[in-house]
């Protein structure tokens, strides 16, 4: 499509409606409306949009540590700190579903997912009333690939039904295979009002999507929600593709399948290492959380450092993220070199122990 046109703004061509019929296809429940965009935080912003028109309300709830984009909107349902000074007026954040590091020091499934009890105390004593979105990850990535109990997610929608506030899933990290389902909310069988979508969409082509649910999608329109570069045909034959190859060559399935191989091996590892506290994931979006001791579970960020310089020294291409080693590996990978990426991990992690004298 580079030969033919690359792009016209915001109008409708052949390539963009076999996307979005495509898209409407493979989409949780009736998320039939959609906007294309050229980033994950425009995406985002537009989500956040739509919600407000949608519901006549004006606040949101997200989650410690998840991230959204980085443009004021999409930064105020983060953390931030005093170089990007405050949030947006009514924005809150609510603690995020950690098992492994459980805010409220309980233990699941005892707590009875405690935490979307506190999340309705946060709608009734925090915000006015008028949240028109709880906005999440449904598998935090940034924050260091946690994964919530399987009882979270069908939780918060009932939650959200009961006060009439929309469910904003943010995919552009899980979307497309990337857990082992096309789309993340998939695992717990749970549809959202609002999903942005990016990354695996296009293959890392600049193509993202908003989808809305078929009850909010006039809001599309009263929010004038057109982009200059979103949808232009070169995206759209890139993200159409996407769709294609995942399917035809059932990367769903290869990646749930990768991510039983390095949750085996992992688990293994978290056996034989002293400063592996916790390894999680679903698919191809994992993590091993370092610690000092398995009991006071004091972050190791020295460990993190080491092992993630000495496994790249051993040609293991990575994100660094601090005492936790994420790992997002191609869904295409083989099997045999999962094992031998797992084998330089492990040994990364046997030196550094070492080093550090344990």
């Amino acid at each position: 499509y580079a030969h033919k046109l690359m792009n016209c703004h915001d109008f409708t061509t052949e390539i963009k409606m076999k996307l979005l019929e495509k898209l409407a296809s493979i989409t949780m429940g009736d998320l039939n409306g959609i906007q294309l965009y050229d980033s994950g935080t425009t995406a985002v912003e537009a989500g956040l949009r739509c919600a407000r028109a949608a519901t006549g309300k004006f606040e949101f709830i997200s989650f410690w540590r998840d991230f959204h984009g980085k443009t004021m909107g999409a930064v105020s349902c983060a953390i931030v700190d005093k170089s990007q000074g405050m949030r947006a007026p009514g924005f809150f954040l609510a603690p995020r579903p950690n098992c492994y590091r459980c805010p409220f020091k309980m233990k699941h499934p005892e707590c009875n997912c405690f935490c979307v009890e506190h999340l309705e105390n946060i709608i009734k004593n925090e915000t006015t009333g008028q949240v028109a979105a709880i906005v999440l990850e449904p598998i935090q990535g940034w924050g260091g690939s946690v994964v919530p109990p399987d009882d979270f997610m069908p939780r918060l929608r009932q939650l959200c039904d009961k006060y009439g506030i929309l469910l904003f899933a943010d995919e552009v990290l899980t979307c497309m295979g990337r857990t082992g389902k096309m789309f993340c909310m998939e695992h717990w069988d749970v549809t959202p009002d609002v999903t942005t979508l990016g990354k695996g969409f296009g293959n890392g082509f600049p193509v993202t999507a908003m989808c809305v649910s078929d009850k909010y999608k006039e809001s599309i329109e009263r929010i004038s929600a057109s982009s200059s570069y979103g949808g232009n045909p070169m995206a759209c034959a890139a993200a159409l593709a996407s769709i294609e190859v995942i399917e035809e060559e059932q990367l769903c399935e290869r990646s749930a399948h990768l991510g039983e191989i390095f949750l085996k091996r992992m688990s293994k590892m978290k056996e034989e290492h002293s400063i592996i506290g916790d390894v999680r994931g679903k698919g191809c979006l994992l993590a091993i959380e370092l610690v000092k001791d398995k009991n006071t579970k004091e972050p190791y960020e020295e460990a993190g450092k080491l092992v993630y310089q000495r496994a790249f020294s051993k040609g293991l291409a990575w994100v660094p993220a601090g005492h936790i080693l994420r790992l997002s590996p191609p869904l295409i990978m083989e099997d045999e070199l999962a094992l031998k990426g797992l084998d330089i991990i492990d040994e990364a992690i046997g030196e550094v122990e070492k080093e550090l004298g344990y």
